[in-house]
C-alpha cells in the first residue's frame, strides 16, 4: 500500500542527495532573484501579519489574535515552497548534504551568504513599497502604530532572548519545508507548512528574515510621531540587538537541531546498514 506522504528516511534521503545539492549548484544569478522572492514573500506574511492583527486582540483576547496573526503569516513560506523561491532559513537544511559529502562547506556558505542578502533585499523592496502604498495609515495610523511596536519590541530583546526564540523558530521552519517536501499534492503541502509556521509566530519566535522586514518597517514610520520608539530602534540596533543573534539562532535551529540530528537518524544509519 502506498503511504499518503513519504517516510522520513525517505525525505532525509531526497533532501540530501537531490534537493540540497542542486541549492548550491545554482548560479549566482538564479540565487539572487529567487532569494529577493523569497525575501518579498516572507514580508508579504509579515505585513498580513501586522495588518489583520493590529487590533484583533481587543475583540477576541491576545492569545487568539496571536494564533490568526500565525496563520496568515503562513503565507509566506507557502509562496516560497510552492512558487520557487530561495530562503535562507530553509536552506540550512543544506547541512544534510554536507555531512553526508555531498557538498563541500564552501558550496553551503557559498549559498547561504547569497541567499542571506537577497533576502534582505527583496524584505527592504516590500518595505518601501508598504511605505509609499500609505496602508500603514489604516485605522487612523493604528496599523502603523503597531508595525512600530513589533519593530520596538524585536530590538529590545535580549541577546540570550532573542537566541532562544530563533532557535524554537527555525527548528519548526525547517520541520515545515521537511513535511511539505513529504506532501505529494499541493493541499498537502500547504497543510504541512500551515501547522509549524503558525505555531512560531503564534509562540512569539524569532524569524531572521521576517525582521529583515518587521524592523526596517519600524525605522521607515519612527519619524512619523506615531509611537516614541526606544533608543535600540536604529540601524545598529537592529544589527546587534536582533538579526545577529536571531541568525545565529536559526542556524542552530535549522542546520542542527533538524538537519545533524535527522542525518544522524536516517542518513548515517542507513549507509552503517549498507
Amino acid at each position: 500500500m502506498e503511504f499518503e506522504c513519504k517516510t522520513p528516511a525517505t525525505v532525509a534521503d531526497s533532501l540530501t542527495r537531490t534537493v540540497c545539492v542542486k541549492k548550491t549548484q545554482q548560479s549566482i544569478l538564479n540565487l539572487t532573484v529567487l532569494g529577493l522572492f523569497a525575501g518579498v514573500y516572507i514580508g508579504f506574511g509579515a505585513q498580513l501579519s501586522t495588518f489583520v492583527t493590529h487590533d484583533l486582540a481587543a475583540y477576541v483576547g491576545l492569545g487568539v489574535s496571536k494564533l490568526i496573526g500565525g496563520a496568515v503569516f503562513s503565507v509566506g513560506l507557502m509562496l516560497v515552497v510552492i512558487a520557487g523561491a530561495e530562503l535562507f532559513t530553509g536552506n540550512n537544511l543544506i547541512l544534510l548534504s554536507v555531512l553526508d559529502r555531498q557538498v563541500r562547506l564552501r558550496g553551503l556558505l557559498r549559498n547561504w551568504a547569497i541567499v542571506y542578502f537577497a533576502n534582505f533585499a527583496g524584505a527592504l523592496l516590500l518595505v518601501l513599497l508598504m511605505y509609499w502604498s500609505g496602508l500603514w495609515r489604516t485605522g487612523g495610523d493604528a496599523v502603523g502604530v503597531a508595525a512600530l511596536k513589533v519593530a520596538n519590541a524585536k530590538v529590545n530583546l535580549t541577546f540570550l532572548e532573542a537566541f532562544s526564540r530563533a532557535i524554537l523558530c527555525n527548528w519548526l521552519v525547517c520541520l515545515a519545508v521537511w513535511m511539505a517536501v513529504s506532501a505529494r499534492d499541493v493541499v498537502g503541502k500547504v497543510f504541512a507548512i500551515f501547522f509549524p509556521i503558525t505555531a512560531f509566530v503564534a509562540s512569539g519566535f524569532e524569524h531572521s528574515i521576517a525582521n529583515m522586514y518587521f524592523i526596517p518597517m519600524g525605522l521607515a514610520l519612527k519619524g512619523q510621531g506615531l509611537f516614541e520608539a526606544s533608543a535600540n530602534l536604529t540601524i545598529s540596533g537592529m544589527l546587534v540587538k536582533n538579526l545577529i543573534p536571531v541568525t545565529l539562532g536559526n542556524i542552530v535551529g535549522g542546520a542542527f537541531f533538524v538537519a545533524a540530528l535527522y542525518w544522524i537518524v536516517y542518513v548515517r544509519k542507513s549507509k552503517q546498514e549498507a
